[in-house]
This record gives C-alpha cells, sequence and structure tokens, in this order.
C-alpha cells in the first residue's frame, strides 16, 4: 500500500487513519471531495486533513463508510446529532437510515420462567416475546424416557437402553413447557436432560434444571428482573428475565462506486 493509498484526518482534535478508497466509497460526500481538493472546508496541516467537527461521532461516520451498516451502541442517544454530521459530509445513504431511528434502536426482550415443584418432579413453562429465543432454546431442552426401570439414580453405570426423545410441549412459538424430575409409568423412568456442553449428563433434580436454565438466560445477555411467588399453594415461582436486543445493522442500499476497492469489514487503524 503506498503513501498515497493513507489518509490521516483530524477530526475535532481526534486522529484518524484510514484508505483513501474508504472515503471515496460515495463520490458525492464531501470527504470523497476533499481528497480532490474540490472542497476549501478540509485543509491539510502537517499532511493531516482537519476538519472542525465532532470526532467522537465522526468514529461512526467512519465505521459506516468501512462496512456499508450502522451499528450503534445500546446507549446510543445522539440520532439527531449523527443525522446533521451525515449531512454535513453530504453520506445522504446514512442520513436517510439514521431517519429510521425506531429501527435502530435497541427492543427490550422480555422471557418469564414459571417453575413448579411437586415431590420428585419440576414443571416449567416459558414465555418469551421473541420466538427465536424459544425457539434456541427449545433445541437444548431434551426430555427423555429411560424404559430400564430397574435402575437406581445413583448408580454409577450409565444405563445400555437408548433413551428415547420425547416432545416439549409447544402450545405457540412464544411458549414451551416441559416436566424432569422422576415419575413411573408402567415401569418408564422420566428425566429432562439439560446440558448443551454435556449430553451425557442426567439431571433429575428439578431445581438443578432451573439453575442451568437461569444462568444459560445469564450469560445469554438477559439480566434477573424479578421473582416472585404466583401461587403459595401450589409453590409456584415465577422469574422474570429480560435484555436490550440489538437490532441487525441496516445495510445501505448505495453501493460503492465500479473500480473502487471495496473495504466492508476491514478496520483501518484509529487513534485518539
Amino acid at each position: 500500500m503506498s503513501s498515497r493509498d493513507v489518509v490521516v484526518l483530524n477530526v475535532g482534535g481526534l486522529r484518524f487513519v484510514t484508505r483513501a478508497s474508504t472515503l471515496q466509497r460515495f463520490p458525492e460526500s464531501r470527504l470523497a471531495r476533499m481528497l480532490s481538493n474540490d472542497d476549501r472546508e478540509f485543509k491539510q496541516v502537517n499532511g493531516e486533513y482537519f476538519v472542525d467537527r465532532d470526532g467522537n461521532l465522526f468514529s461512526y461516520i467512519m465505521d459506516f463508510l468501512r462496512t456499508l451498516q450502522v451499528s450503534l451502541p445500546t446507549d446510543f442517544s445522539d440520532y439527531q446529532r449523527l443525522q446533521r454530521e451525515a449531512e454535513f459530509y453530504e453520506l445522504h445513504a446514512l442520513a436517510e437510515l439514521l431517519g429510521q431511528e425506531h429501527l435502530l434502536k435497541p427492543r427490550q426482550e422480555i422471557l418469564e420462567v414459571r417453575f413448579l415443584l411437586q415431590e420428585a418432579q419440576a414443571f416449567f413453562r416459558i414465555f418469551g416475546s421473541c420466538s427465536s429465543t424459544v425457539e434456541a432454546l427449545a433445541e437444548q431442552i431434551t426430555v427423555f424416557t429411560d424404559q430400564q426401570s430397574g435402575q437406581s439414580w445413583n448408580s454409577p453405570f450409565p444405563s445400555q437402553k437408548p433413551l428415547v426423545p420425547l416432545p416439549l410441549e409447544r402450545p405457540s412459538h412464544h411458549d414451551m413447557g416441559f416436566q424432569c424430575g422422576t415419575a413411573f409409568s408402567a415401569g418408564d423412568q422420566f428425566v429432562a436432560r439439560y446440558s448443551p456442553q454435556c449430553d451425557f449428563l442426567k439431571l433429575i433434580n428439578g431445581t438443578n434444571v432451573l439453575g442451568l436454565l437461569v444462568d444459560t438466560l445469564l450469560g445469554d445477555g438477559f439480566r434477573l428482573v424479578s421473582t416472585r411467588t404466583v401461587s403459595s399453594s401450589e409453590r409456584v415461582e415465577c422469574y422474570t428475565l429480560e435484555r436490550m436486543r440489538r437490532p441487525a445493522g441496516l445495510t445501505s442500499a448505495a453501493r460503492p462506486s465500479p473500480g473502487l476497492v471495496s473495504t466492508k469489514g476491514s478496520q483501518g487503524p484509529k487513534g485518539k
């Protein structure tokens, strides 16, 4: 890469280093015209283009030029200011995307786990506002029937007979139900196996399954909001969790000019 391919910008005191082809992705923009010395707003000082604008917001401008996507932090709130910066640089595609603020803001996702423990059996009912999360969780939970009735659960020797999977109860795409523990019906034993990394593990204690379930959700970005007892007589407990779900990055419909090198996915060095 020659020195002509590298451009250094000083935006409001923050220094950015990138490729010329990145700034030229939208030839009608002021950043592309800057390289042709067609815009007097940008002046070179000691080999760097100085721009008297907000440097922190410019980092999102650079990310858009590199990826053609808008990816903002979950706590981002300066949509109008960033849109104003996009309009200043005459990046009309970015300004248009930022105008769809309702599509860019993260959405709150709620998950509710109801847990009922009766003797040696535990019953679970899970409700979710996002069907894809419930679907992914359902793929990690399998209920089996073990037809070797004479085996003790404390036995160190696993059953030699294959476990027969039973379907989860799925009233809709947004909820599911299952039970675990031990139950005897015509000599069969039922157990929920819940562990995507340790498929050999049998969990007969419902509270252990609850702990794994909650740990999985916490590891997936959920946080526990509240716990409450729905029915004290039946010992039904409810766990409510939530997380802020990031929306998929919106891809710009604009395309780079023919002949320019695409830099999608590359991250040039940036420094302050």
